[in-house]
């Protein structure tokens, strides 16, 4: 993990109460991490339901929150009371699964859109400093381009699946909301977030690191989706959080979007073939291309290079070497939901 910038951690950080919605999740945990070493006193507001097997002790987010808070951020009262005390929010909280919000667009609108109305209401009201609405780059959908597009902050979004769509309505919702209110925002718009200790969920087409990497220690192909002829810009998660407590603090990202990705694209297959060179064996296949699965591209990354003044550190090579170690070293990390299916698959293969 990174440290904060001890010159914005001393000058906007030291002491400050830092809510942060969805802080039980993968982005959300190790943004508390961070905050906690930047000498803030983060407070998590979360369901801890988004996986169907415990994840809370292996993100470690009670060892570096100052308080946790189990609950809902449709739940009002619990919002306003939260935000009363924070000087800054971060909203990571969502139904961040593309596949499961295409099956359930009523539970998608019930958390990204009624949850985030909850949490600018508040805010709106409140001494709160600032808000970073975590955003996705699936609000920019396929793009017009014939070849790899690179993603640039302001240009038409065009999101084709129901969770790009709310997170694009949370975005104008954001801008709309705190333009007239004593509070800034930021929005940042993650790109690929992949990283330890990370699990998939059943039924997701998300989450591909995990997903492949489980698949291939337990004997079975690897699914590329399409044919794996996406493109996507994978971010490891220690960077997403890094550039995401900095777009709390840095004076220039008021009132900006800003890419979180690295600017290098790479294909599905590829990242296929990385996790395959670790076990001896694994063979790729093809499968049919899910709904909502854009074709993808790369970020524009001059903006929060000039913004934030921050780069990516970890390569995506190295990043896959860290994950397959870690998940080599923690075997007991997959779920049982997960070595169920494969072994059903086995079966049926047979």
């Amino acid at each position: 993990m990174f440290d904060v910038p001890s010159d914005i951690s001393a000058r906007k950080l030291e002491g400050a109460t830092v809510l942060v919605t969805g802080g039980g999740g993968l982005v959300g945990s190790r943004i508390v991490a961070q905050l906690s070493r930047a000498g803030a006193h983060p407070v998590v507001l979360d369901r801890f339901d988004a996986y169907p097997h415990p994840v809370r002790d292996r993100f470690e987010v009670d060892r570096h929150a100052a308080q946790v808070v189990l609950g809902d951020v449709r739940e009002r009262a619990t919002v306003e009371w939260l935000v009363s005390r924070a000087d800054f929010v971060i909203h990571a909280a969502a139904y961040a699964d593309v596949a499961a919000c295409t099956r359930r667009p009523e539970i998608a609108f019930a958390a990204n859109v009624h949850g985030t109305q909850s949490v600018l209401d508040a805010v709106a009201a409140s001494a709160v400093r600032r808000l970073v609405f975590v955003s996705s780059a699936s609000v920019y959908g396929d793009g017009a381009s014939d070849t790899v597009p690179r993603f640039s902050e302001d240009q038409p979004l065009t999101p084709i699946s129901v969770y790009a769509n709310a997170k694009a309505w949370g975005e104008h919702q954001v801008r709309l909301m705190l333009a007239r209110s004593g509070t800034e925002h930021t929005i940042v718009r993650y790109f690929s977030v992949y990283g330890e200790p990370q699990v998939p969920k059943p039924g997701s087409h998300s989450w591909m690191v995990p997903w492949m990497a489980m698949s291939a220690q337990a004997g079975q192909p690897l699914r590329l989706n399409g044919g794996g002829t996406q493109v996507r810009d994978m971010v490891h998660v220690d960077d997403i959080a890094r550039a995401t407590v900095l777009a709390l603090v840095s004076d220039g990202a008021a009132s900006r979007t800003i890419n979180i990705g690295t600017g290098v694209p790479t294909s599905v297959r590829e990242i296929g073939e990385l996790i395959t060179a670790h076990f001896p064996g694994a063979r790729l296949v093809e499968t049919p291309m899910p709904e909502g699965d854009p074709r993808g591209g790369c970020a524009d990354t001059r903006r929060a290079a000039d913004l934030l003044g921050w780069r990516p550190t970890i390569a995506l090579p190295e990043g896959v070497d860290r994950y397959v170690a870690w998940l080599k070293a923690t075997p007991d990390a997959v779920p049982d939901w997960f070595t169920a299916s494969t072994t059903a698959s086995a079966v049926l293969a047979a």
